[in-house]
C-alpha cells in the first residue's frame, strides 16, 4: 500500500504529462505531423554548438573521475561555482562569490533542496497564481502550506493588495516565478519594488524572516527588448534557483544552481543547509559533467529567435481567429483565454482537432488554457487552421 500523502500526489497527477502521452497515443493513430501537441515546455531548439564541443573536450581532456565522480562538496565544483558567481556580477552589477552558489539538480531540485532548508511543518509558502503546480507539491513534500495569491487576469501582474492581507506570522517563503510559466509575462520593476516593500513591513510587524524565491528558468527568453529585474537587488533576503534547461536547451541534463547572497538572513547557515539538503535529497551532487560543461558555456545562450518566431505566429494566427491573449514578454508559452467557463471542455473539444492544450486549473488560474509554442514552427503553421475549425464552433 503507498502512502496516504502519495495517493492524492497520484489521483491528481501532472494534467502536463497526461496530455503529451495523449499527444504520444495520438501520434501513433493518426501520424506525428497530424498531431499538434502544444502541452509541454520541452524545448525543440538545439542546444548551442559550443555544449557540444565543450562535453567532447571535457572529455578528451579531464580524469574521468572529475567527470563523472562524485564532488569534494555537496554544493559542486569550487571552480564552477565562482564561475557561475563571477558571470551574475558581472551581468548583474552583484557581489557574489563561488560560496554563495549551490549547483542543483536543475531548478526543481533547487526548489526542493531550498525548501527543505527552510520549512518546518505547517510554515507556509505563497505563490502568485497563474503558477507552476509543481510549487504545491514541492511545498507538501515538506509538510508546508501553499497560499495562492488569485489571478490579476487584465495583465497578470501580482494581486500585491491580497499579497499583503495573506502574509501571516507563518509565511516562510515567496516564490517568485518570472518570466512566468504559464503567461509568458515579465514582472514590471514596479511591482518587485512594492512586493518588497510589503515584505520589509511584514517582517518588521511579525519579527519574522521571510525568504524571496526567485524561480528562474526563463530568464534568458525575453522578446522586444524586455529586461527582467535580479530580483536580489530588491530585497535582501532573496534566493535565486536557476536551471540551464531553457536557457541551453538541455532539460534532461538536470543543471542548475541556487543564489543564496551573504546579505540572506542567517546566509552561513542556509547555505550549510542547502548542502547537507543536497546530500540527503538523495541527489548527493548536481551531475558533474554538466557542472563543467556549463562552466564552459558560461556565456552561451539559445538562438531565442526561433521561439521569438513562433510566438509571433502563433499570437496573431490565434488572434484572427477571434481568441483573446495576452502577448507573452518571455518564456515559449501562451496562455489563451477559453471561450467557455470550464476550460476543461475547451481542451477536450479541442482534442477533436488533433489540439493538445493544457487546462489552465493546472495553474490555479480556471478559464485558460496553456500553449507551449517550443515547437517546430511548421507544427504553428499547420495548427491554424484546426484552430480557425474550432473558433467556429465558439464565435
Amino acid at each position: 500500500m503507498i502512502a496516504e500523502k502519495m495517493k492524492n500526489m497520484v489521483a491528481n497527477s501532472s494534467a502536463i504529462r497526461a496530455m503529451f502521452e495523449e499527444g504520444n497515443r495520438l501520434a501513433q493513430i493518426y501520424g506525428a505531423e497530424n498531431v499538434f501537441d502544444f502541452s509541454l515546455g520541452n524545448p525543440n531548439v538545439a542546444a548551442p554548438e559550443s555544449v557540444k564541443n565543450a562535453i567532447v573536450e571535457l572529455l578528451n581532456e579531464n580524469d574521468p573521475v572529475v567527470l563523472h565522480g562524485y564532488t569534494n562538496s555537496n554544493s559542486g565544483y569550487a571552480d564552477v561555482r565562482e564561475t557561475v558567481a563571477q558571470s551574475l556580477n558581472e551581468r548583474f552589477g552583484t557581489k557574489f562569490a563561488g560560496k554563495n552558489i549551490v549547483m542543483s539538480v536543475g531548478a526543481a531540485g533547487g526548489l526542493n533542496v531550498i525548501l527543505k532548508t527552510l520549512l518546518n511543518p505547517g510554515d507556509e509558502v505563497i505563490a502568485f497564481a497563474p503558477y507552476f503546480g509543481e510549487y504545491r507539491s514541492y511545498t507538501n513534500n515538506y509538510d508546508g502550506v501553499l497560499v495562492e495569491i488569485s489571478p490579476n487576469t487584465v495583465d497578470f501582474q501580482p494581486k500585491l493588495d491580497e499579497f499583503e492581507q495573506k502574509i501571516t506570522p507563518r509565511t516562510k517563503a515567496v516564490i517568485v516565478n518570472t518570466p512566468n510559466n504559464p503567461t509568458g509575462v515579465v514582472y514590471s520593476e514596479e511591482t518587485i519594488q512594492k512586493m518588497a516593500s510589503v515584505m520589509e513591513a511584514k517582517q518588521r510587524e511579525f519579527g519574522t524572516d521571510i525568504y524571496l524565491i526567485s524561480d528562474e528558468p526563463y530568464r534568458e527568453l525575453v522578446y522586444d527588448g524586455a529586461e527582467v529585474p535580479y530580483l536580489t537587488k530588491y530585497y535582501a533576503n532573496t534566493i535565486v534557483g536557476y536551471s540551464y534547461s531553457k536557457s541551453l536547451s538541455l532539460p534532461g541534463e538536470r543543471i542548475g544552481y541556487l543564489v543564496i547572497p551573504d546579505e540572506v538572513k542567517d546566509s552561513e547557515d542556509v547555505l550549510a543547509a542547502a548542502n547537507v539538503a543536497t546530500r540527503i535529497l538523495g541527489f548527493v551532487n548536481a551531475p558533474t559533467l554538466q557542472q563543467k560543461v556549463v562552466a564552459k558555456c558560461i556565456n552561451e545562450k539559445t538562438d531565442i529567435s526561433y521561439y521569438d518566431r513562433n510566438r509571433e505566429t502563433l499570437y496573431r494566427g490565434l488572434r484572427e481567429c477571434g481568441f483573446d491573449c495576452i502577448k507573452p514578454q518571455g518564456a515559449f508559452y501562451l496562455f489563451v483565454k477559453s471561450p467557455v467557463a470550464d476550460e476543461k471542455e475547451f481542451c477536450a473539444a479541442a482534442k477533436k482537432y488533433n489540439l493538445l492544450l493544457v487546462p489552465g486549473s493546472s495553474f490555479a488560474c480556471p478559464g485558460y488554457v496553456r500553449l507551449a509554442y517550443c515547437v517546430a514552427y511548421e507544427t504553428i503553421v499547420n495548427s491554424l487552421p484546426k484552430f480557425r475549425e474550432l473558433a467556429g464552433e465558439y464565435f
